[in-house]
């Protein structure tokens, strides 16, 4: 009997390899990162061939580094940033452009033109989320429109389009030698083209954007008993692995933390925060500022859905402290560097590098740092960097109450940032709630097995998935009421501070 279950973990600056024991253990990983691509202001682009490539090596590094052979893997699982944009050829497999990031700003003029032309109202309504650069499906009419011979192709059928666990499934089962062309219904959910009701591609809404349905892949359950297909024998796995799981990265952690009863909610700290809270199969609209999406379906089941408040710049905010300023030599140094001052010092940096997202979705307001005097030294900035992911936490915390209802009593937390006990403290002080993080704190890769293995009955069922959770630290609130307002009243100031930065018009 195969012993793990293997997962992809396919990210905006690296791809990781996890494979995971029954108990939900790690037994092995490997992640590579690879070049974030800037040729102009508001562009972030990635190559796919590179991504392809590092997904590769992860895979077979994770696998030997655990001793084990491919025979000994019970199922694959796949998790992604989301939103990213790749178009390809079917019949070469080779990308007509890189991949355009969910960070990209560039479709700012086609998300406020869909606004102007009352079409933004729609897009709410079938597809949960608002017109914005954020999503993928302004990121491929960008490419119909200026990347030569790219609509011709696509309306021969010979182009094809995909969010990065699209092109990663479709080059593990055989690629131009037959593989098959499928996303999930958390990734197609978002591209502001899928109707969250139907769980089908929509006319109206490809109408808006001018794109060919048949550039797009088959819709599927985020966990497949039919299997997505197997691995190629000319694969980095040599053949036959089943794959059989696959859920946007927030998705896949709200699985991997086990939130899967209606009110239970996680937050992931990585490039970004992505704030989700489970909704039953209950389709709740947002009236605060957040998205409605499909938090997972696991086979023929109804779909489960989720508020989920999406932040664009936090754990990569710490990355510009570290690669443009220089102040930093590493994200450890982060922590280091806050702790050596008692407070912020009157500093707020607003990292609104892309603009806002939840709750303000603001594409014209641009970063701030506020507040900065002669006393001030970069271990406030370094402080002010901390609070700002905490910050906007609790922004889309208040949204994510007002609309369901139901008050937060612990947050449970996950990703990269969570190492950073400072920062994990200061969330619990600005939101004055308990801050859980569990053992496994990668649970965007946990996410994507759970849903490959279940699947494939390596776990009968989801009871299994919550006797494997474990808490591993917890932070309680220090800060006092007065204190706690104060902070946020400064740091909506400092928000206002970043807006109608770029002229949209």
């Amino acid at each position: 009997m195969a012993d793990v279950v293997a997962a992809i973990d396919q990210g905006t600056t690296s791809t990781r390899c996890m494979l995971f024991d029954r108990s939900g253990t790690e037994v092995s990983r490997h992640q590579l990162e690879h070049e974030q691509i800037l040729p102009e202001r508001g562009w972030v682009e990635h190559n796919p061939v590179e991504i392809w490539e590092r997904s590769v090596s992860v895979l077979q590094t994770a696998v030997n580094r655990a001793r084990i052979a491919p025979s000994d893997i019970a199922a694959l699982g796949i998790t992604n940033q989301r939103e990213t944009t790749l178009v390809w050829n079917r019949r070469t497999g080779r990308p007509y452009y890189n991949a355009i990031v969910w960070q990209d700003t560039r479709t700012d003029r086609i998300a406020a033109r869909l606004e102007r032309e009352g079409h933004g109202e729609v897009i709410r309504q079938k597809a949960g989320i608002p017109p914005a650069t954020y999503f993928a499906a302004g990121k491929l009419q960008w490419i119909l429109e200026n990347v030569d011979g790219v609509r011709a192709a696509a309306e021969s059928g010979e182009a094809i389009f995909g969010t990065t666990d699209c092109w990663l499934l479709w080059n593990l089962t055989g690629g131009p030698r037959g593989g098959v062309h499928i996303t999930d219904v958390t990734n197609a959910s978002r591209t502001m083209l899928m109707n969250l009701t139907t769980l089908d591609w929509d006319d109206e809404l490809l109408g808006f954007f001018d794109i060919p349905r048949q550039m797009l892949p088959e819709i599927r359950p985020s966990s497949d008993p039919n299997l997505y297909g197997t691995t190629s024998d000319d694969g980095p796995l040599g053949g036959a692995v089943p794959i059989a799981g696959a859920l946007g990265d927030q998705h896949a952690a709200m699985v991997g933390q086990v939130c899967l009863e209606a009110g239970e909610a996680k937050n992931t700290y990585g490039t970004g925060n992505f704030l989700l809270m489970n909704t039953g199969e209950e389709l709740v609209r947002s009236r605060n500022g957040l998205l409605s999406t499909v938090c997972y379906q696991f086979g023929d089941a109804k779909p489960v859905y989720a508020l989920e408040g999406s932040i664009a710049v936090t754990g990569s905010a710490i990355q510009w402290l570290r690669d443009q300023l220089r102040i930093i030599a590493d994200a450890a140094d982060s922590e280091r560097l806050a702790a050596g001052v008692k407070d912020n010092g009157g500093v707020y940096f607003v990292p609104a590098f892309s603009g806002l997202f939840a709750p303000y979705w603001r594409s014209d307001a641009r970063g701030v740092i506020a507040g900065l005097s002669r006393f001030n030294h970069r271990g406030h900035i370094a402080r002010a960097t901390l609070e700002a992911i905490c910050y906007q936490s609790k922004d889309v915390v208040e949204a994510m109450e007002a609309d369901s209802g139901v008050h937060l009593d612990v947050l449970k937390v996950d990703g990269g940032v969570t190492a950073n006990s400072l920062c994990m403290q200061i969330q619990s002080d600005v939101l004055g709630v308990d801050v859980v993080r569990p053992e496994v704190s990668e649970t965007t890769a946990l996410g994507a097995a759970y849903a490959a293995g279940l699947a494939t009955g390596f776990w009968s069922d989801v009871s299994e998935l919550r006797e494997n959770w474990h808490e591993d630290t917890r932070w309680s609130p220090t800060w006092t009421d007065e204190q706690r307002r104060t902070g946020h009243t400064r740091w909506k100031k400092a928000v206002e501070r970043t807006l109608d930065w770029v002229d949209l018009d």
